[in-house]
């Protein structure tokens, strides 16, 4: 069949403008880190980050989603919160060069700013749900002070989009889009982001706030 009459009558399409590249921002000056469980990506400063997006956009792509790897961690991830903090400084460096040509996508999530590697406070052994979405909250304000222009929580926590929705709306920040990871799985493939990030858990796993991917049903209940 002509390819583009297969193109034209196909129920799904997928092109440049549906494509969002993942980058991982590191402290420094011309660092870059290759990440060997995600071959061909490295860990970049934001010099190198600024120098990787203009050669994205030259490409056609037009968004990004930003993971950092701050240069110190603490027990609840509050330094993903500070106006200085790594993902906040790429962030302003990337509107600065390329204003709105760039889409950029901030993920939110604790598990690269704790010391122990989960994605929440951990209280007597356990993540408390409650305490990390205030976390959330004030890591997801800063973001958006920052210029992102969406905000993706991936931490699984429950109620973390409406506390970031209402935190985001109180402050200004009506207009700014939550991308959620709804539906998260327990999973063995994300081990090469953990990597990447410098995410992985010291202790323990992801089980207790992440999905069991026999549970299908349940993943529509979390969705709603």
């Amino acid at each position: 069949m002509n390819p583009i009459l297969l193109n034209m009558v196909s129920e799904t399409t997928v092109s440049v403008n549906d494509l969002v590249m993942p980058l991982f921002v590191c402290p420094g000056e011309n660092v870059n880190n290759p990440i060997s469980s995600m071959p061909g990506n490295s860990q970049l400063s934001i010099d190198l980050l600024v120098k990787e997006c203009g050669e994205i956009l030259t490409l056609g792509g037009k968004s990004v989603l930003l993971f950092g790897i701050p240069e110190t961690k603490d027990e609840t991830g509050a330094v993903a919160c500070s106006h200085n903090s790594i993902v906040q400084k790429a962030i302003r460096a990337l509107k600065e060069a390329y204003g709105k040509e760039l889409l950029i996508i901030a993920d939110v999530c604790n598990c690269e700013y704790t010391t122990h590697g989960h994605c929440g406070t951990i209280v007597n052994g356990e993540v408390d749900n409650d305490l990390t979405l205030e976390t959330l909250a004030a890591q997801s304000l800063s973001l958006a002070e920052a210029g992102a222009d969406i905000i993706a929580p991936s931490d699984m926590m429950d109620g973390r989009v409406q506390k970031i929705r209402k935190t985001l709306d109180d402050n200004g920040f009506q207009n700014t889009p939550i991308m959620a990871y709804s539906a998260k799985y327990a999973s063995a493939f994300y081990g090469p982001f953990r990597e990447a990030a410098d995410s992985a858990p010291k202790f323990g796993n992801r089980r207790s706030y992440q999905m069991n991917p026999a549970n299908s049903d349940e993943a529509m209940r979390e969705i709603e």
